[in-house]
């Protein structure tokens, strides 16, 4: 009860605020009755006839709010809205609905569409930001509208397309921070009257946003960027009623990559974020490197009869993305006594993460519909998604004991068909009701191999162990590439090791191919010892007199195979009504279902498949546009309640560690469907013409989560190594430790957000001046699930944490909040009375705030992905 009385006094302060703002001036009368037309509900419609909050940017609404051409600064713009990027898959979450898990394991709950087309990878989504018309999110579940079912909503590049019968065109420069250099571009070429061709390229490069703290200074650090791209559209327009449009792209991103930090040595040590300097990370001794090629193809052919129209849609996009994430050795903080920038002797460890996704994707889709001034408006359709994936993943701990890395490379087949109606009709003039349904069969099959590489090596008298060195100089996993799918047979040591050499080049430093000599043709079935600073370093094994180990372990990853199949219905309801020509007053019911997927099966406890999501959601709203004294506001606002249902969370589980070590050297991620909640907000939106060529802007999020049922094995408190997780006897446990989510919020969700907006144009010689403020204020929120609550850790594991504490997670190393923070925006214009050229200036995240979008938690694991820095520069336009 007082959080709903919360959510209505906050929303009745800012409503109240905007009027009194919009009275304080009396001059004439100024309009920011500007139509925004969105395609949010696959037709033109004005923003302000839309029954659901859709928020809309224009290429020059994202240069002014300081977004630009990077997806991540939409956080700034959009209230309830976050997005991050996790070494390269871009991660939507909006009402604290999205989905962590957007690899070939599963797919995105927040839907990703370029020019209305479904996008399965996310990967190489941001970098269509360029030559762009619009920039949408609709926020609530979609389906009955679209072919590919969302949960959470949807975000819609819609590309600037040819202009008929005229030459259009642009060329922009820009140079920042960061020696940032970002070229721009596009032409429009009437081909006749009836067609056109448009052709934008763009480019940027910048240095990285992080920093190398640590000794090893030939490291260039995560975050840098080296991107091109290109886009074809073609447009055909012989009649009035028919049109056929074709566009074609290409990207190729380079650089060091989107890889995240380890904080937990700096957390475990007593530092709080705000005392370090979060982008200072240790590198190790591989370098991060980032290659990503996506090209796609749509053709889109409509036909308007008198009664209906008519339309096909076929394409096809293609990603293969490929990242080397040099794992951080934690953070650079003061009196952290393992780093002297002048010894780099104590770092060479090549432990590093190798990943590769290729995914070729065909989308078709047919859709007949009404007319847009039709009494009603109906539109039925289907809906086809085929997707092939290769996926190879290597995670590798150099110089280890019985454990030197994971590896799964699998193939994944998806099928999605789905048949979807939707329509609205009119009573009265005033008064329609909305419906729709949405019937999706999927099928996913996976096949591959995944599991640990694990080489046990004993030295003279069964002494343990020697070192197996991995990763070295030239190490370059073959992924995808490599030969074979069919893992071996267990105890088959023979098998493993074949099955081991043949899954990488290996580098120069590299002793397993050497340790593995003989096993193969049975000539040393214990492999053959080798006893130097490499496999000892700590100068405390012999070999046995034979050559051979005296005992000899060999792992290889199992075999991955798995089917997941889903049916479900989806449908929406609603009304709406017209109070005036101006006001709108609606109510919907939607649902929206995630499909289910995989998991890696990396052990007995890990599920191999994780089931639907389902949301049932509420929403009354009301928009508005009035006159106030001498001034036009705009003034928005909905309410929602949410039921969300088997809610899918990831977490992490260790694959594998040396003997006797506390501290993890390996994990995988784990995805399971582990909670309910609930989610209580309410949006504000409200806009004002003020005097003088002044505007301002309010937009505002009160958003109220918690898990109403759910428990999820606490990764925190797994001490492997010291404690088998398994043994119930020993740590008190069922299986592994578990934490009671109940009570908890959901991940990224902040309680309250608001983002001011205000701008000002005015004459200036031959020209106009504008310029504008965005200020964006978000409350804390958790990165975890787990929120802060205590460490359920084993009883026995004698793990103690500064303060003495074991279950406190600030004292071991697992703090999880982000606190509230405030970015502004900054951006100045000016625009020659021609039209033909502009200069700006910019400043985005003047107070350099740094705030963490995304975290993974595990035992020793504190891993941030984090936002932008502070970054500004200078841009130069001219338009044909």
């Amino acid at each position: 009860m007082k959080s709903t009385l919360k959510i209505f006094a906050s929303v009745g302060a800012l409503v109240a605020a905007v009027p009194m703002a919009a009275t304080a001036q009396d001059s004439e009368t100024e309009d920011v009755r500007d139509i925004i037309i969105v395609t949010s509900e696959r037709r033109e419609q004005n923003i302000q006839d839309v029954s659901a909050v859709v928020q809309s940017f224009s290429a020059e609404d994202l240069l002014r709010d300081g977004v630009g051409a990077e997806i991540r600064n939409l956080n700034s713009a959009v209230p309830g809205l976050n997005i991050s990027n996790q070494e390269g898959n871009i991660e939507v979450f909006i009402r604290g609905i999205g989905s962590a898990n957007n690899t070939e394991l599963g797919d995105p709950a927040v839907a990703p569409h370029i020019n209305g087309v479904y996008i399965p990878r996310p990967r190489g989504f941001g970098s269509q930001f360029y030559d762009i018309a619009s920039v949408e999110v609709r926020k609530g579940p979609q389906g009955t509208l679209r072919g590919r079912n969302s949960v959470g909503g949807a975000l819609n590049i819609n590309t600037a397309k040819p202009v008929l019968g005229d030459y259009d065109g642009y060329v922009q420069a820009q140079f920042g921070s960061h020696n940032q250099r970002l070229f721009e571009g596009a032409l429009s070429i009437p081909l006749g009257e009836a067609a056109a061709i448009r052709i934008a390229g763009f480019s940027e490069t910048h240095d990285p946003y992080f920093k190398n703290g640590g000794p090893l200074q030939e490291i260039e650090p995560a975050g840098s960027e080296d991107e091109v791209a290109g886009r074809f559209s073609f447009l055909w327009q012989p009649t009035d009623n028919f049109s056929f449009d074709f566009i074609a792209d290409y990207t190729n991103e380079g650089g060091t990559g989107y890889s995240g930090t380890n904080f937990f040595q700096a957390f475990a040590q007593g530092n709080d974020f705000d005392d370090i300097d979060p982008r200072s990370a240790v590198y190790r001794q591989v370098q991060p490197l980032l290659d990503n090629e996506v090209y796609g193809f749509t053709g889109r052919m409509r036909y308007d009869a008198q009664a209906f129209s008519i339309e096909v849609l076929s394409s096809f996009r293609s990603v293969d993305f490929y990242q080397i994430s040099g794992t951080t050795n934690d953070i650079a903080f003061e009196g952290r006594s393992d780093i002297d920038i002048t010894d780099p002797s104590g770092f060479d460890d090549f432990g590093a993460v190798y990943f590769n996704t290729q995914s070729d994707a065909y989308v078709n889709e047919i859709r007949i519909f009404a007319p847009d001034d039709a009494r009603f408006r109906w539109s039925i359709g289907g809906f086809r998604l085929d997707e092939d994936q290769e996926t190879g993943f290597f995670s590798l701990n150099d110089s280890g004991i019985f454990f030197s890395g994971v590896e799964f490379t699998t193939v994944t087949d998806v099928t999605s068909t789905a048949g979807f109606a939707d329509g609205a009709y009119d009573i009265t003039d005033d008064l329609r009701v909305l419906a729709g349904v949405r019937y999706t069969t999927e099928k996913k099959s996976r096949f591959g191999v995944g599991g640990n590489w694990t080489l046990g090596l004993g030295s003279d008298g069964f002494g343990c162990c020697f070192v197996t060195r991995l990763g070295t100089e030239g190490f370059v996993p073959l992924l995808n590439n490599r030969p074979t799918l069919i893992a071996p047979a267990a105890g088959d040591n023979a098998g493993a090791a074949q099955f081991l050499l043949q899954g990488a080049v290996f580098g120069g430093r590299d002793t397993i191919r050497q340790q593995l000599a003989g096993v193969i043709d049975g000539a040393s079935p214990n492999g053959t010892c080798i006893d130097n600073l490499l496999t000892d370093p700590t100068g405390t094994q012999d070999c046995p007199a034979n050559g051979q180990h005296s005992f000899f372990t060999v792992g290889a990853p199992a075999q991955q195979e798995g089917d997941v199949s889903d049916e479900y219905v989806d449908w929406r309801a609603g009304v709406e009504y017209d109070i005036t020509d101006d006001s709108l007053l609606y109510f919907t019911v939607s649902t929206g279902t995630k499909s289910s997927g995989f998991n890696d099966n990396i052990s007995p406890l890990t599920a191999p498949t994780f089931g639907t999501e389902s949301l049932l959601a509420y929403e009354v709203g009301s928009k508005n546009t009035f006159q106030l004294g001498d001034h036009y506001v705009i003034l928005n606002g909905s309410f929602f309640y949410y039921n969300y249902d088997d809610i899918v969370q990831q977490t992490l589980a260790q694959v594998g560690g040396a003997t006797g070590a506390a501290i993890s050297s390996g994990f995988s991620l784990l995805n399971q469907n582990v909670a309910d909640a609930r989610i209580i907000g309410v949006e504000f939106e409200g806009a004002v013409a003020l005097s003088g060529g002044l505007n301002l802007g309010v937009m505002a999020t009160y958003l109220d989560s918690e898990v109403k049922r759910g428990t999820l094995a606490d990764v925190r408190g797994q001490d492997f190594g010291v404690n088998d997780p398994m043994d119930t006897d020993m740590d008190g446990c069922t299986n592994v430790c578990t934490a009671d989510l109940v009570g908890n919020d959901l991940p990224l969700v902040s309680d309250f957000q608001i983002i001011g907006k205000l701008s000002h144009s005015f004459a200036f010689h031959d020209g106009e001046v504008d310029w504008q403020v965005l200020a964006n204020y978000r409350s804390s929120y958790h990165l975890s699930i787990f929120n802060e609550d205590p460490v359920v850790r084993p009883i026995a594991s004698g793990i103690t944490c500064a303060g003495g504490d074991a279950s406190d997670p600030i004292a071991c190393g697992f703090a999880s909040q982000q606190d509230g923070f405030l970015t502004l925006n900054f951006n100045i214009g000016f625009t020659h009375d021609s039209e033909r050229w502009r200069v700006e200036g910019f400043v985005s995240n003047i107070l350099d705030e740094d705030a963490s979008t995304k975290a993974l938690f595990g035992n020793s694991l504190n891993q941030r992905f984090l936002n932008l820095p502070r970054t500004g520069g200078v841009r130069l336009r001219v338009n044909l």
